[in-house]
């Protein structure tokens, strides 16, 4: 049986349309800092990259803001990254930028923490033996880090290149803004920004908890012959 050519084009368009809601749901976006030579893509998902500006220095530091909005947590990756592209904060690495990001929190959880983790490799922690890491040994790095949000920020250097910054909140709606600094001794082409929103449960107290504590403390008051606590 032959369909007709003009029934075969409509056919033809048809299904064409029905997957176009698909296509624009699944894009990805990469946004491109030309007259720096980088590349920032956001094609792994759990994230929407909404703007990148700067230059990468101290006072003009490579500034990304970006929706997170799950499931899985944001990998970044960025391109173009080489001895070409220079060192922006004066240290000693090879290649070397500051970063600040501006976080949207787009879910449905409150976070309690966030990590950011670098690696050369998707698959591997990123050691010492390649270069890449968040300044380090740099004290511009020391002085740069930190959050608008979060109090505290621990870096790891062996055997994972990684920051948590955490003691702050970000509610649904609500937006943090931390800043560091990357640098690298061999810089390669590519490299991910892996992300790690958490909100670490076991750490709150729930008001179960509160209670046990208190009683706990008013058995012990009366061991010693004490009044409990007001």
């Amino acid at each position: 049986m032959h369909r007709h050519p003009i029934l075969r084009q409509a056919l033809i368009l048809l299904v064409a349309a029905s997957c176009l809601p698909a296509l624009m749901s699944s894009r990805t976006w990469a946004i491109d800092l030309m007259d720096e030579g980088l590349d920032f893509s956001d094609e792994r998902g759990g994230f929407h990259l909404v703007s990148v500006t700067g230059t990468g220095t101290i006072m003009d530091p490579i500034t990304i803001t970006e929706e997170v909005t799950g499931p899985n947590d944001p990998i970044l990756i960025i391109r173009g990254f080489s001895a070409a592209f220079g060192n922006r904060i004066a240290t000693f690495h090879t290649a070397a930028f500051a970063m600040r990001k501006i976080v949207i929190n787009r879910t449905d959880k409150t976070w309690r923490s966030y990590r950011v983790e670098l690696r050369e490799v998707e698959t591997r922690h990123s050691d010492y033996s390649d270069g890449l890491s968040f300044g380090q040994s740099a004290s511009v790095s020391d002085d740069f880090t930190g959050s608008s949000v979060f109090s505290s920020a621990q870096r790891i250097n062996e055997p994972e290149d990684s920051i948590t910054f955490s003691n702050g909140v970000v509610p649904p709606g609500g937006k943090a803004v931390m800043q560091f600094v990357i640098s690298d001794m061999s810089p390669i082409h590519q490299f991910y920004l892996f992300q790690e929103p958490a909100e670490p449960i076991s750490q709150l107290e729930t008001p179960e908890t509160g209670r046990r504590e208190a009683a706990r403390g008013m058995d012990a008051s009366q061991r010693m012959g004490g009044e409990p606590a007001e």
